[in-house]
């Protein structure tokens, strides 16, 4: 039996404590805030997308950086394995659009209580309100921690699973790339990713509160088109948010750094351009006698309307039995590729996860162990991984927690 430290109360840390517990590890998990899994408790809006019950190929397709690396630990503690533990702990699942699973009360805490459960059954010391200030290494090996104060927690194994950059209220502040580096480790540009985007156009704002469903996002530089998706999206105060918008940030973020980009919402993905020109030409001819105004209230929200009237140029209280073929083809065009100019990005305070971290180079992917430092292992955000939106990213957390806690 081993003495096991796990820095790190979120989900990647309470897999990799319950792992190395059910290895017959003597386990400490250290929290430095005052509850575990302080992030959990915002994922999915506070309903907490814990996974996704798409296929195996469906995982690593959506795992955006080093996606082979996840090999051994999606293949040790696949999705389906996840869905499992929870329903096995008390917390019955639903899956909704996209695969995308959630406890079926909707409420995070649920998923929280049954870990926090499961380590009290496993027999895991939990200690909250505990801040490690670095890791003791001794001729190449991990030899425990140093907490806050000038204590020494010795160690015959320390697995790092301190989250990321994103959410820094949740207690996510960069503190395990400090540890890596001061051990020998590389750590690749920290950047937010799963993050809404700024825009440059006025009419933006005054969409503001404005939720689409059913539309689909193109993004392009250029001619080249980056990310094209369909889903739900949200108008902000400062541009553009929701789920298709977070996916599409973890895509074209880089790109963005260094020059605007072109983004395009196709409002009637259903109808080709061809099809919604008759569309329109059959509801004007209903409305033939009223205000071009008054005969589109039916066709977009009504917050979008005044916007799209005005883009398209066309007099709000001319006839629509007197538009012209090209002012119907400018409404058309209007409708399938509604026009947005990013600029930027928001910052870590809104990105949901962290790109980058602990360069994967230097950690053995069948076991989550350093290459520097023997007995040192790492799980979850801290490492230089991430997704998409849709429960792959807690999927990474709970498998390369898994892996960690299981190999020691």
């Amino acid at each position: 039996m081993k003495k096991v430290i796990v820095i790190g109360g979120g989900p990647a840390g309470m897999f990799a404590a319950l792992a190395a517990a059910e290895k017959g590890h003597s386990v400490i998990l250290i929290e430095k805030n005052e509850k575990l899994g302080k992030k959990l408790y915002i994922t999915g809006k506070g309903r907490c997308n814990l996974t996704n019950a798409g296929d195996m190929d469906t995982l690593f397709s959506n795992v955006i950086t080093n996606r082979k690396f996840l090999y051994s630990a999606f293949y040790a503690y696949d999705n389906f394995r996840v869905i499992d533990f929870f329903e096995n702990h008390g917390v019955k699942t639903k899956t909704e659009r996209g695969n995308r699973v959630f406890p079926v009360s909707d409420h995070a805490s649920d998923i929280i209580h049954a870990l926090s459960r499961a380590l009290e059954q496993a027999g895991v010391k939990v200690r909250l309100h505990t801040r490690a200030e670095g890791i003791l290494t001794e001729e190449g090996h991990c030899a425990g921690i140093c907490l806050s104060g000038g204590t020494v927690e010795d160690a015959d194994a320390v697995i790092l699973a301190t989250g990321g950059f994103s959410y820094q209220s949740t207690g996510s502040t960069g503190d395990g790339y400090r540890f890596a580096e001061e051990c020998g480790h590389n750590i690749t540009e920290i950047e937010p990713s799963l993050v809404p985007f700024t825009t440059k156009e006025a009419y933006i704002l005054q969409l503001q509160g404005l939720s689409l469903k059913n539309v689909r996002v193109t993004i392009k530089q250029g001619r080249k088109t980056l990310f094209e998706e369909f889903g739900e999206m949200l108008f902000t105060h400062f541009g553009v948010s929701g789920p298709l918008i977070l996916s599409a940030s973890s895509i074209v973020g880089k790109k963005l750094k260094k020059q605007e980009l072109f983004m395009s919402i196709d409002l009637k993905p259903a109808l080709s351009a061809e099809q919604l020109d008759r569309r329109l030409l059959r509801d004007f001819e209903e409305n033939r006698n009223r205000q071009f105004k008054n005969a589109v209230q039916g066709l977009l929200p009504s917050k979008l309307l005044p916007v799209l009237i005005e883009l398209s140029g066309i007099s709000p209280e001319k006839k629509v039995n007197e538009l012209t073929r090209e002012e119907r083809s400018r409404l058309t065009a209007l409708l399938k590729a509604f026009p947005v100019t990013l600029v930027g990005m928001r910052g870590f305070h809104e990105a949901i996860i962290t790109r980058g971290g602990v360069s994967v180079k230097e950690v053995n992917p069948s076991t989550m162990e350093s290459k520097l430092v023997s007995d040192l292992y790492f799980a979850g955000e801290v490492l230089d991984l991430d997704a998409m939106t849709g429960g792959f990213n807690l999927q990474i957390a709970w498998s390369t927690g898994y892996l960690a806690g299981s190999s020691v």
